[in-house]
């Protein structure tokens, strides 16, 4: 009785929407923190720019996030990476972890470097930050696999990926692979310096994981069509 009433009453209750709301409204701009957007003179900027910056005289401005910054040290992949690692809200942590990371490869190529002859010297690259951002676009994957069910089989479509989601994956390898091959008497920091280098050189395991989704996307490109089916 309490079900059929139930079914009754249904379309005439109001639904309930989960709306976003936002504290500023769409009059509101959007900040600008990056300095060099400031240290341009007004012959370099653009007829766009001169508008957008006349709009700003005039209209309220947003308030910029807490996570974000104007400091030349800031890196978003890297603090995207750092948030991934943390566990249990232990942020101070995760940014110990990561510190030492790019210092051990910081030693390594030094180390390298110093024994390398002179001819060879200048191939070896000692920034840890280009090295990490090399072996992280080296892990990107191009496609990726959705799951689409079709009747009563479920397939495995090969789909693009956006930029976001590709950065995302890589990131997430690394920190399952380090986890996955840590031993007790390996520390978190040096499992993630041996994947970067190896990822570094086209190598290592989260290398073969990107061959291997590429892998399974081209046997798989017959059911490329029920993305739009």
């Amino acid at each position: 009785m309490a079900a059929s009433l139930k079914g009754l009453l249904q379309p005439w209750t109001p639904r309930v929407l989960t709306v976003r709301w936002s504290r500023y409204n769409p009059y509101y701009l959007e900040p600008e923190v990056k300095k060099e957007a400031y240290l341009k003179s007004e012959s370099e900027l653009s007829i766009e720019e001169k508008n957008e910056w006349d709009l700003r005289k005039h209209r309220p401005i947003k308030a910029a996030a807490n996570n974000v910054t104007s400091s030349v040290f800031y890196d978003p992949i890297i603090s995207k990476f750092i948030n991934m690692i943390m566990k249990c809200g232990k942020k101070t942590l995760a940014q110990q972890i990561m510190t030492q990371t790019l210092e051990s490869i910081k030693r390594q190529q030094v180390e390298k470097y110093l024994k390398a002859p002179g001819g060879q010297k200048e191939e070896i690259e000692c920034n840890p930050y280009a090295i990490f951002h090399q072996a992280v676009e080296n892990c990107k994957p191009c496609v990726g696999l959705a799951n689409i069910k079709r009747g009563s089989i479920t397939y495995q479509v090969p789909i693009p990926l956006k930029d976001r989601h590709r950065t995302y994956m890589a990131l997430k390898w690394f920190i399952t692979e380090c986890k996955r091959d840590k031993n007790r008497r390996t520390l978190m920091h040096e499992s993630l310096t041996e994947q970067f280098m190896q990822a570094y050189t086209k190598e290592g395991k989260v290398y073969k994981r990107k061959l291997d989704m590429h892998k399974l996307a081209e046997a798989n490109r017959a059911y490329a069509h029920f993305r739009w089916c």
